[in-house]
């Protein structure tokens, strides 16, 4: 049944009635086993987040993965970071840190608290106690695109060990980026009047690297891949300025497929039982053909996946908030702040499922959407709210028209929620900022 705008009152109430009946509540965390159990049919389970500053998505996340791990043989973590700085936490949960290094000091890029928090901390110090006691032990990856001029750096810190003739070539290529003394902002900008810029050279490179072959120890496997990934980064975040620059919006574009081949790279390097557990902000996993991202040319690595491995390979959660406090900026690079969480705009997923809350007596539930009737493909605004809000102005444009049902395989709805606790680290704000929607 389609309804008409007059309608909208009643596909309100149609919607909160459906979602009463299939509203799986729970109290403690150990009754998240049950959501557990029907993502682990997957090769690929994608947990999302409706805010970058939430301390509840970020605490849900780290319990459903720690039962997928534990209880479903996932050995893969893979997050909306940089690549460098998650290698710093690889490199401690894996034991090849000691135990008093500080696993998130890699964090340096404005916004830092989204991986430099209490939470991040707690599931780093757990898969370390894991992986001690495992055989079969979790390595945790960044996705993003970002780190350009660190992933030269990583690259060239590599080489240096392993080749010093390559390291001095690939050095003098990389000098291509030297007049612009580490800053993504002169580079972007140089690209207007000199469009060719660097990509020949970090193509260039990264072919030297995909043809480097090592001893087929699990050391020399496992940097000769880091440094291959790093070289990957250079290259696409090459293309990512330059297509901001050039391509407007298609920058998202690029983002999000460079975060699908890293995923790619890394389930090939784990082998054949590889399983992985992706942590990104629902506007990222969320299946773009299920939103308004579909008409304006944007993908992202859910869909994408999605339409690479297949629906039962992969699973994608959804996560939503009535109201609360979340840890964001006023402007990019700006003071963090604690701000408030307006109460939903009316008419929203997030209005419609407080009123289920109250309905069902529950603060927190979760819908398995692949059991949902049809009214869930109908589109309803769902709020994405990025590391950039001003809440005077949320209604306006923090909400994305979306069909739930096939936007996501199970949607997580907490009530009231909390903000993120940073761990304070020394901050880069040079970086050019996320362009679509608000530092997504």
């Amino acid at each position: 049944m389609k309804y008409r705008e007059a309608d909208a009152k009643h596909f309100e109430l149609d919607l909160a009635a459906a979602a009463v009946k299939l509203a799986r509540p729970w109290r403690e965390k150990q009754d998240l086993s049950p959501v557990a159990r029907e993502l682990a049919e997957a090769r690929v389970v994608m947990l999302g987040e409706a805010t970058h500053g939430t301390q509840e998505f970020y605490a849900l996340r780290a319990r459903l993965t720690q039962e997928l791990i534990q209880n479903h043989g996932f050995n893969i973590v893979a997050v909306e970071g940089d690549w460098p700085a998650c290698q710093r936490i690889d490199d401690y949960v894996q034991g090849r840190d000691p135990v008093g290094a500080d696993p998130l000091r890699g964090f340096m890029r404005w916004p830092t608290w989204m991986w430099a928090n209490t939470e991040v901390a707690k599931f780093t110090q757990w898969l370390r106690a894991h992986n001690e006691r495992s055989a079969r032990p979790v390595g945790f990856y960044g996705l993003d695109v970002y780190s350009l001029f660190e992933s030269i750096d990583e690259t060239l810190k590599y080489l240096r060990g392993f080749d010093p003739f390559l390291a001095a070539t690939v050095r003098g290529r990389y000098d291509c980026f030297a007049p612009f003394q580490k800053d993504e902002r002169t580079y972007a900008k140089s690209l207007i009047p000199y469009p060719e810029g660097c990509a020949d050279e970090v193509t260039s490179i990264l072919r030297d690297l995909l043809r480097l072959r090592v001893q087929p120890d699990a050391d020399s496997s496992h940097r000769l891949f880091s440094a291959r990934q790093n070289a990957r980064i250079v290259a696409n975040a090459e293309d990512y300025y330059r297509t901001m620059v050039h391509g407007g919006d298609d920058s998202w574009n690029v983002r999000d497929r460079h975060m699908l081949e890293t995923l790619e790279q890394i389930l090939e390097h784990r082998g054949e039982d590889a399983r992985a557990v992706v942590w990104a902000h629902n506007t990222h996993i969320g299946d773009h053909r299920a939103t308004d991202m579909r008409e304006e040319g944007l993908v992202n690595i859910g869909g994408l996946a999605r339409m690479k491995w297949g629906e039962d390979e992969v699973r994608l959660v959804g996560f939503g908030t009535f109201k609360g406090e979340v840890i964001a900026g006023a402007a990019w690079g700006g003071q963090t702040q604690v701000m408030k969480i307006p109460a939903a705009r009316p008419g929203t997923l997030e209005d419609i499922l407080h009123s289920v809350a109250d309905a069902i007596g529950s603060p927190q539930f979760y819908l398995p959407l692949r059991k949902a009737p049809d009214i869930f493909d109908q589109k309803v605004d769902h709020r994405a709210i990025g590391v950039v809000f001003n809440p005077a102005t949320e209604r306006f444009g923090n909400y994305v028209p979306t069909e739930l049902r096939r936007c996501y395989d199970t949607f997580v709805f907490v009530d009231r929620t909390s903000a993120l606790v940073p761990i304070p680290h020394g901050v880069d704000r040079k970086e050019i900022p996320e362009t679509w929607p608000q530092g997504l």
